[in-house]
């Protein structure tokens, strides 16, 4: 839709880690995020667009992955890895806590999890986003959905952010705010 209503300006995606996501729309380094709620809003504008459904990412030849999907309490007695940033936050009644340090990004728990020494949880998306070949994930489906918003800094909206806007609520090219 970007490209269709505003040709000759480029829509530059910048990869954030959930630490980062609030200091890059503050500090204007970029004009806009796709972020993970929840984030302290104060001196942003949001747009809660949807929420992701959390998956339990393991080792690919892990002992549940002969599940389609999981519950809580089938990862009771787990040990359950949370990098230092969790994207998404769950309580699981008898898992066990890591012996080592949290990972620092999501992609390093995942990495960590793959190795089959634990498991970790995060939205689908990034699950698929940090895929390996030596991991596997399985819905859990009693566990929080992670809602993603569009956040832009308070104050007067810049014209391209408004447009970034308009398409996200699904405005037409046509139509007024």
């Amino acid at each position: 839709m970007w490209k269709e209503r505003m040709p000759g300006i480029p829509l530059e995606l910048v990869p954030l880690e959930i630490s980062d996501q609030r200091r890059a729309v503050t500090e204007a380094s970029v004009d806009a995020a796709l972020v993970r709620l929840p984030i302290d809003r104060t001196g942003l504008q949001a747009i809660t667009l949807y929420e992701e459904t959390p998956v339990v990412v393991c080792a690919a030849d892990a002992h549940l992955t002969a599940a389609g999907e999981l519950t809580l309490a089938d990862l009771a007695g787990e040990v359950v890895i949370v990098p230092q940033n969790p994207p998404v936050t769950v309580v699981i009644d008898g898992a066990v806590p890591p012996t080592f340090d949290a990972p620092a990004t999501v992609a390093e728990a995942i990495a960590i999890a793959a190795t089959g020494v634990g498991v970790v949880i995060v939205p689908m998306s990034l699950a698929r986003l940090h895929h390996r070949k030596d991991a596997a994930y399985r819905p859990l489906v009693d566990g929080p959905l992670s809602p993603v918003a569009l956040v832009w800094p308070d104050g007067e909206t810049p014209p391209l952010v408004d447009t970034f806007i308009g398409i996200v609520r699904g405005r037409t090219a046509n139509s007024s705010r």
